[in-house]
């Protein structure tokens, strides 16, 4: 493997790991492998620090094709809470509001997850890295600042429900999408289609274009897999 000439990493994020951290781990283990003090890597998709999967990391001269990777599909599973909200729509923060869920059905929500297939727009979460004025919109809401957002046009492929707890209240779902597709505003939005709550109690990546979970490298083994690659360190084309 040549890191510096260009390698795709795919890795399996940790829960509760950011996605700028997973890439400096992964960075600071290559660097220390090829012995030397920098080496450009970069990622094609950020995840919350609250989902786990697909993580695909671009090495060396692969770090200009990151705007290529991050155009291709994505898969996801979650879970909703429903009857209920938090400010960041996941479990980052706790429950600042309760609705109603008489009514919730499995058949109404496979009637609701219809609304959202195709060409939709949506509000991205103000807890998010949007930038406002310059500003990451969660910077701001950090702060205490109120910030607003505009809609955004985004692709859902395809999203079906998986599973239904009418007692808890919870439902899991499969989204395939586009580009720039939050999954927690999309819990947001069902749960408000619902005319009710809902937030992310889980979220996995699990496709990223041609990577897939099933064939991503756990970041727990990465050092060992490293061990294992025959190291070029040409930078011939």
């Amino acid at each position: 493997m040549n890191f510096t000439k260009g390698e795709v990493i795919a890795i399996n994020k940790p829960l509760e790991m950011t996605s700028f951290s997973a890439l400096a781990f992964v960075r600071k283990r290559l660097c220390m492998r090829l012995g030397v003090k920098k080496l450009k890597v970069g990622h094609a998709g950020t995840l919350d620090p609250l989902a786990t999967g697909v993580l695909v990391l671009c090495t060396g001269k692969f770090t200009k094709r990151i705007e290529e990777f991050q155009q291709h599909g994505k898969e996801y599973t979650a879970t909703l809470q429903l009857g209920a909200t938090t400010p960041s729509y996941d479990m980052e923060h706790p429950v600042n509001e309760t609705y109603p869920t008489d009514g919730i059905t499995r058949e109404r929500i496979e009637q609701v997850l219809e609304r959202f297939k195709g060409d939709i727009e949506q509000v991205p979460p103000t807890f998010s890295a949007c930038k406002v004025s310059g500003q990451r919109a969660y910077d701001l809401r950090r702060k205490g600042k109120d910030v607003e957002l505009q809609p955004k046009k985004i692709r859902i492929d395809d999203i079906e429900l998986t599973s239904f707890d009418p007692e808890r209240m919870q439902m899991s779902i499969r989204v395939a999408c586009g580009k720039g597709t939050y999954i927690r505003a999309l819990a947001r939005d069902i749960g408000r289609a619902l005319d009710s709550g809902a937030y992310l109690t889980q979220l996995c990546r699990t496709r990223s274009g041609e990577y897939r979970i099933e064939d991503c490298l756990e970041l727990k083994q990465f050092e060992e897999w490293l061990a294992n690659q025959t190291i070029e360190t040409t930078e011939d084309e």
